[in-house]
């Protein structure tokens, strides 16, 4: 069973009230920074069966990034759990966070790569931070095609050009894969979702979904090794 719980800062301190309120047995572990060593052991030695997930962690689809080692495990997450929501798709995963990810997955289960480009906060604190006058701005619901202040300037710029960025990718692909599947997770998918124009799947727990399946995958793995 996958559940979740949100803590601001997860550390060692935090594992006593957690297992306290959770009766675990398997866990997986996935980080962008440096993981606490300390934490690791501890969840090692809790856990009957736990992963910290990086390059040599066994996962459900075949890899052709040159680089795996570089590779965020967050978008390697993604792409497993649309793999498994549809498998034997083809399956084009957007993730719009704080980066804009693109990832492509075959239906024969090759994972051919990906893209990464700045999100949409991070775009906006760009312009302010690089430049000498433009304000700081944030997104609002109704977005115009062309700007009448600076402040529209600046956040149909942002949005609109996310948006044909988006479109653009999913048109180009679908003429090569003409039944591409199309997932937009990460906090601003359902933002993103009403102003493409194309058909998609919006799932904010993409990644979750992943990371519950790589865990599943190794435990399978390890049990039919043990019979």
């Amino acid at each position: 069973m996958q559940t979740s719980c949100l803590y601001e800062e997860f550390a060692y301190s935090s594992l006593e009230s957690f297992f306290e309120k959770y009766d675990l047995r398997y866990g997986i572990m996935s980080t962008v920074i440096r993981p606490d060593s300390k934490l690791l052991s501890s969840l090692e030695n809790a856990l009957q069966h736990f992963i910290f997930l990086d390059e040599n962690v066994p996962i459900p689809v075949q890899i052709q990034y040159r680089t795996p080692d570089t590779l965020g495990r967050d978008r390697l997450a993604a792409v497993v759990g649309a793999h498994y929501l549809h498998p034997g798709k083809n399956i084009l995963v957007i993730d719009a966070g704080t980066a804009i990810t693109y990832e492509l997955l075959e239906a024969s289960g090759i994972y051919r790569g990906g893209n990464i480009s700045p999100g949409m906060t991070t775009r906006f604190r760009a312009l302010n931070h690089f430049t000498g006058k433009l304000p700081l701005i944030r997104e609002e619901e109704n977005i115009p095609m062309i700007g009448y202040s600076t402040q529209t300037a600046i956040q149909a710029g942002v949005v609109n050009g996310i948006v044909y960025e988006m479109d653009g990718y999913i048109d180009d692909l679908r003429r090569e894969y003409t039944d591409l599947l199309v997932f937009l997770t990460g906090g601003h998918s359902f933002y993103f979702e009403r102003r493409l124009k194309s058909s998609i799947f919006a799932d904010i727990n993409l990644v979750l979904t992943g990371l519950n399946r790589i865990l599943e995958y190794n435990v399978e793995n390890k049990e039919s090794r043990s019979c």
